[in-house]
């Protein structure tokens, strides 16, 4: 990882249902792969579980873990032997209460080390039987780069990305398991934040099935100006691997002033009319 450029990589990958060592396990020998070709990996939306609420139910419970835990140990160690940054997705446990359970995001730097975690501030209405919504919006500092997490629904929240590119994030990955049907909804998104922004979007959705849901895949990384600069298939397991340029942001960034263009006022205009 230089000061310009970043190679990432984004693993779309299936999951078994609730089988937890045989996830991480896939996950890890993707992860030596790339040992050595990119700087940041990232994991789709709970990589571990699987993510069907119909099928997995109450045994979030059981398969729910703190942050730092046995998942974040596991991956850090083998971040830290592969060098590079991972960012995956799982299902948390608040350390204080057991009942309480997140729907989190982790970012580990290449030493190895827990830089930190982003709970999903918006959640699909289905989710709130299970999940908490989280409280925070964080960007993450990885020496070259400064990233933000969204989770899936957070996409559909454009003030979320705002506040991440006004933070200072560079590239917002969203880690994601949209089912077929809603294909227009990822495409669409990922191309509209990357430009309102000018940042990097780097979305990973996973494939496969679990019961009715096909997972519809086309994990893509969008550039600032919105182009969709590599894509993976809507049905396959891969690895979709690319480097990006972050001084397209501010070439971006000097032909439209957008984020120095922002009026405050509209901002209390809304919150008024969310009252």
């Amino acid at each position: 990882m230089n000061d310009k450029n970043i190679r990432l990589a984004l693993i779309q990958m299936d999951c078994r249902l609730k089988d937890k060592v045989y996830n991480i396990g896939k996950a890890i020998r993707f992860m030596r792969e790339l040992q050595g070709q990119v700087d940041i990996a990232c994991l789709p939306e709970f990589f571990t579980t699987g993510f069907s609420l119909d099928l997995i139910g109450n045994d979030f419970y059981e398969l729910a873990e703190t942050v730092p835990g046995e998942t974040t140990e596991q991956i850090g160690k083998k971040a830290k032997e592969y060098g590079l940054a991972v960012v995956g997705n799982i299902v948390e446990k608040d350390p204080l209460c057991e009942e309480i359970l997140y729907d989190t995001a982790f970012v580990i730097d290449s030493e190895g080390e827990l830089t930190g975690k982003y709970r999903k501030f918006y959640l699909y209405p289905s989710e709130h039987q299970y999940f908490k919504q989280g409280k925070d919006f964080l960007v993450f500092d990885l020496g070259a780069v400064r990233i933000g997490i969204a989770i899936c629904y957070d996409h559909a929240f454009p003030e979320l990305f705002r506040v991440f590119a006004l933070k200072g994030a560079q590239i917002v990955f969203i880690l994601s398991a949209v089912p077929t049907g809603y294909e227009y909804l990822l495409n669409l998104r990922a191309r509209a934040r990357a430009q309102d922004n000018q940042i990097f979007i780097a979305h990973v959705n996973r494939v496969g099935k679990e019961g009715d849901a096909q997972y519809c895949g086309l994990s893509k990384v969008v550039n600032p100006k919105g182009e969709v600069v590599a894509e993976a298939s809507a049905d396959q397991e891969e690895v979709l691997c690319t480097e990006i340029d972050l001084d397209l942001i501010s070439k971006e960034k000097r032909q439209e002033r957008v984020l120095k263009s922002l009026r405050p006022e509209i901002y209390e205009y809304l919150s008024k009319l969310l009252q």
